[in-house]
C-alpha cells in the first residue's frame, strides 16, 4: 500500500507489470463527499424513541470526507490513465468506474489512448436505493468502462462468471432455473448496506461483490492487480481473497487507516512515498 500521489507511484512502476487495473476515481460531483459515523446508545433522556418506547441518543464517532471538485477533470485524470496504459501487461484489462457526469469525456480519451478496437464493454452497475427525485428520473446506476490492452488476448475466465437467477424462471424450465444465467453488461447489485458487516465507514465505498466479479473473471491466481484510487480497499480485499496480489495507492491518510483495519488479516507492506524514495517500490515485486 502506498500513501502517495498516485501519479508519482505510477511513473515509478515498470512497463507492463500489472495484469489488471480497476479504478474508481472521484466523480467530479462538485460536492464534498462525506460520511458521518454514528452510534446509538440507550438513554432515557435521549431524543429518539425506539422499540418498546425506550429512548436512545446518537453519539457522533467521527466523519470521513474528501472534496470531489475539479476545474479540469480530464486534465487531472488523463496523465494517470496514460501511465495505467503503460504499466498494463499485454493481456491486461483496465476498468474505469465513473458516472454520467464524466464517462463520455473519459471514453473519448480512452478510445484515443488504447484505440477504439480495445474498447470491450460499458458495464452498467444498477442499484435501487436512496432518495427519489420528483423532477427527473432518479439516477441509480454507475458506468464501468472496460478496455483491453490487446483485444485479441485479454483474460476472460468464462467458467468463473457467477450465475444469477432468471427473472422469469417458469419460462426457462427447471434445469435452467436451477443453474441460473450469466450476467449481461447490466449488473444489478445492491450498494453496501448502511449497517452491513461489509461497511467500513468510508464514503463512496463500492460493493465487494462487484470487485470480486471483475477480479475473478479478468485475472488469474497470482496475478498483480492495481488500484490507484484505492479508497476503502475493496479492490485489495477482492484480489487477496481470490489469491491475487495487489498494489493499492491513495493520498488520504484516513483511507490508509481504513485499509489497514480492513486488510489486516493479510500480510501487508506499507510504504510512505517521496520523490527521492522511489526505490522502495521494488519490494512489491
Amino acid at each position: 500500500m502506498f500513501l502517495a500521489d498516485n501519479l508519482e507511484v505510477l511513473r515509478a512502476l515498470p512497463d507492463a507489470c500489472v495484469d489488471l487495473i480497476y479504478i474508481d476515481p472521484p466523480f467530479n460531483t462538485g460536492k464534498e463527499q462525506r460520511l458521518v459515523r454514528l452510534r446509538t446508545v440507550r438513554d432515557e433522556r435521549g431524543e429518539r424513541i425506539g422499540f418498546g418506547g425506550h429512548r436512545y441518543r446518537s453519539e457522533r464517532l467521527g466523519m470521513l470526507a474528501y472534496a470531489d471538485r475539479f476545474d479540469d477533470y480530464l486534465g487531472f485524470l488523463a496523465p494517470r490513465l496514460e501511465e495505467a496504459h503503460r504499466v498494463l501487461a499485454p493481456h491486461g484489462s483496465l476498468f474505469v468506474h465513473l458516472d454520467a457526469r464524466e464517462v463520455h469525456y473519459c471514453k473519448v480519451f480512452l478510445d484515443g489512448l488504447f484505440g477504439r478496437e480495445c474498447f470491450i464493454n460499458e458495464i452498467i452497475w444498477a442499484y435501487d436505493f436512496g432518495g427519489r427525485s420528483r423532477r427527473r428520473w432518479p439516477a441509480k446506476h454507475d458506468n464501468i468502462l472496460w478496455y483491453a490492452k490487446d483485444p485479441e488476448q485479454y483474460v476472460f475466465n468464462y467458467d468463473e462468471v457467477d450465475r444469477i437467477p432468471y427473472m422469469a424462471p417458469s419460462l426457462v424450465g427447471a434445469e435452467k432455473a436451477r443453474r441460473g444465467k450469466t450476467p449481461t453488461d447490466v449488473w444489478w447489485h445492491t450498494i453496501v448496506p448502511t449497517n452491513g458487516r461489509e461497511r467500513t465507514g468510508y464514503p463512496t465505498q463500492k460493493p465487494l461483490g462487484i470487485l470480486k466479479r471483475i477480479v475473478r473473471v479478468h485475472s488469474r491466481p497470482g496475478d498483480l492487480v492495481l488500484d490507484f484510487f484505492a479508497g476503502s480497499g475493496t479492490t485489495g480485499e477482492a484480489a487477496m481473497s481470490l489469491g491475487r496480489r495487489a498494489i493499492l495507492v491513495d493520498n488520504n491518510p484516513e483511507a490508509m487507516r481504513v485499509m489497514e483495519r480492513r486488510l489486516g488479516g493479510w500480510r501487508l507492506k506499507w510504504f510512505g512515498w517521496t520523490p527521492a524514495g522511489h526505490s522502495s517500490q521494488a519490494a512489491l515485486f
